[in-house]
C-alpha cells in the first residue's frame, strides 16, 4: 500500500487519469496497481499495488506520472 501526501486538495479525476497511465506501464515491470482511494480534501492518495519490491512499485508511478509515493508498506490481507 503505498501513500501520497499531496500539498493540497486533489482532483479526483486527475487521480483516475494517473491511476489509468499507472496500469499502461506497470505489465512491463510485474507489478499491478489493484485500486486506490482518494481523500480529496486532506491532500491524500492510497494506492494498492502487488510488486516484486517497493521500488519496481515507485518506478512505475516515476514512468507513469512522475507522482511518486512518499510512504510503502507491506500489507496482508486479513482474515
Amino acid at each position: 500500500m503505498d501513500i501520497h501526501n499531496m500539498p493540497g486538495p486533489i482532483d479526483p479525476e486527475e487521480v483516475a487519469r494517473a491511476h489509468q497511465a499507472d496500469l499502461a506501464a506497470q505489465g512491463i515491470h510485474g507489478v499491478d496497481y489493484q485500486h486506490y482511494w482518494v481523500d480529496p480534501a486532506g491532500g491524500r492518495i492510497f494506492c494498492l499495488v502487488s510488486a516484486p519490491d517497493p521500488e519496481t512499485a515507485a518506478q512505475v508511478h516515476r514512468e507513469a506520472h512522475g507522482l511518486v509515493a512518499d510512504s510503502i508498506y507491506e500489507v496482508v490481507e486479513g482474515a
